[in-house]
């Protein structure tokens, strides 16, 4: 099989090389050169490219069996409201718009953002989404919308990726919100803490791509419903002697316990 990853981060890198391993002829992407030679140690081709570029997104995924999008915004510009708007619009909605026009066989990795605070007493695929007007939630679901309407979509939703030995350890993260943020951050206080290893989010992306799988999946390691953020960041807060955390509520993700049983009914399990 001939798969093309869009975005290779460390999900991406994680899901290339299950496919290289396994035979597969696999291209990634990247928007930055120098990371061409990293690629190539876990895929079979690497093209740079923006996924918005749609003469190069058709070029690349000419005669590719599927097509999975692990695009990320830049972590830089997630942190202020204004600058989401232009970042999650190029990155996420048009990528996915680009790539469903080149693709009839697209699987979209989105988040968990999408639900909002979430209604009901448990947050499932059928959970409406949000109408909360951030930029993050709003470009997540025109990106799900635009693969949706092509016959082979799907549309992956997780929450919060860790585990990566490059990945920064949450007591780093606070730090760095210290000082860089002065404290501030856009998430909201009561929202769960979902988290996804990063080789469990691969190997969900795989699960979906080799069982033909369309539709939307949440991938959200749901047998212990965790702490909120203002309990966990609280916790590492005063462990460091930090002042404590302010949460704007600016990009809100389910206060209410979120479910897996779609895609654990398929026959997916989490590893990690």
């Amino acid at each position: 099989m001939r798969y093309v990853i869009i975005g290779c981060g460390n999900v991406g890198m994680e899901l290339a090389r299950r496919w290289t391993g396994a035979g597969h002829q696999v291209t990634g992407t990247t928007t930055t050169p120098g990371r061409i030679e990293e690629l190539r140690e876990v895929c079979s081709d690497v093209a740079v490219l923006r996924g918005s570029d749609r003469p190069a997104v058709e070029r690349v995924t000419d005669g590719a069996d599927a097509v999975v999008l692990t695009v990320s915004p830049r972590l830089a510009r997630s942190f202020d409201a204004g600058q989401r708007v232009a970042e999650y619009a190029d990155t996420l909605t048009a990528s996915a718009r680009t790539a469903a026009e080149a693709h009839p066989r697209v699987i979209f990795t989105s988040s968990v953002s999408v639900y909002g605070a979430g209604t009901g007493a448990v947050v499932d695929e059928e959970t409406p989404t949000t109408t909360d007007p951030d930029a993050s939630p709003r470009n997540f679901v025109a990106a799900e919308q635009a693969v949706l309407a092509t016959a082979g979509g799907a549309v992956v939703r997780i929450p919060d990726v860790y585990g990566h030995p490059r990945d920064l350890d949450y007591p780093t993260r606070v730090k760095l919100a210290h000082e860089m943020l002065g404290g501030s951050v856009p998430f909201s206080a009561d929202a769960l803490l979902y988290r996804i290893d990063y080789r469990d989010a691969a190997a969900a992306l795989d699960f979906v791509v080799s069982e033909g799988l369309t539709g939307i999946y949440n991938a959200v390691p749901d047998a212990v419903t965790p702490r909120t953020n203002k309990e966990l960041f609280g916790e590492i807060c005063a462990a460091e002697g930090w002042p404590a955390l302010t949460f704007r509520g600016e990009i809100r993700t389910p206060t209410v316990p979120l479910s897996s049983a779609k895609l654990r009914a398929a026959g997916f399990s989490f590893a990690h």
